[in-house]
């Protein structure tokens, strides 16, 4: 499991180029006007930077990183948040999870985010995180008029593996992280990589049919 601390520095931030320097100094701009009222702004540059490190270390291609870590630093600020009960209202929670966050795991976020509208919160990540999605998986997604292109596999966390109400693994196994508190519920599916466009519809057809199920056990209606 990934546990970075929001605090750390790394090399890849040191020496940022001028260009992501302006992104990130953009990009903290809109997380403390989003959070103003529930972190200092010291934090929230810590986890914006703790983010982008854990993505310069790894990429390939370096010109969206930027914005891949202000999208992780918000989900990492919305699990603190809830976890340290900062929010009037908490959304459910659900934390999806596979070996490499390129596949199974996204198709659930993304019917997950689709289907809930905004009425739950929804997260994914993985144990060994892939470079990039699976395209059989945005194909088929696309199909069906839900677009998972702008995600992007990612491990996941101490504070969002923590504020998951639901924890839902697929393929993991022992890597998969037990905490106290969440609930658990395994997913036996197939997984996707390597496989054509036309033997990933019935994995996404089933991944739909569950998430929709889990949503309406958590009092969520799905909207479709």
């Amino acid at each position: 499991m990934t546990d970075d601390s929001a605090t750390h520095r790394t090399p890849a931030y040191r020496l940022l180029a001028l260009d992501h320097e302006t992104a990130l100094d953009r990009a903290e701009g809109r997380l403390c006007e989003e959070f103003v009222t529930i972190f200092e702004p010291e934090t929230i540059r810590a986890y914006l930077v703790s983010s982008y490190d854990w993505f310069a270390d790894r990429a390939t291609v370096t010109l969206y990183l930027p914005v891949l870590a202000e999208r992780f630093g918000r989900q990492r600020l919305q699990a603190r948040a809830k976890l340290e009960g900062r929010v009037a209202q908490a959304r459910p929670s659900v934390l999806f999870l596979c070996t490499h966050n390129a596949g199974r795991s996204q198709i659930a976020l993304g019917f997950f985010t689709h289907l809930a509208r905004g009425r739950a919160l929804g997260w994914s990540g993985g144990s060994e995180p892939s470079g990039s999605l699976n395209p059989a998986a945005i194909a088929v997604m696309a199909e069906i008029g839900i677009d998972i292109s702008d995600e992007y596999p990612k491990p996941w966390t101490e504070e969002i593996i923590r504020a998951a109400d639901v924890i839902v693994t697929m393929g993991c196994g022992d890597t998969c992280p037990l905490v106290p508190g969440p609930r658990y519920v395994e997913w036996i599916i197939e997984d996707p990589a390597g496989l054509e466009v036309e033997e990933v519809r019935p994995i996404r057809d089933d991944v739909g049919d569950r998430v929709t199920e889990l949503l309406a056990e958590l009092g969520v209606a799905a909207v479709r």
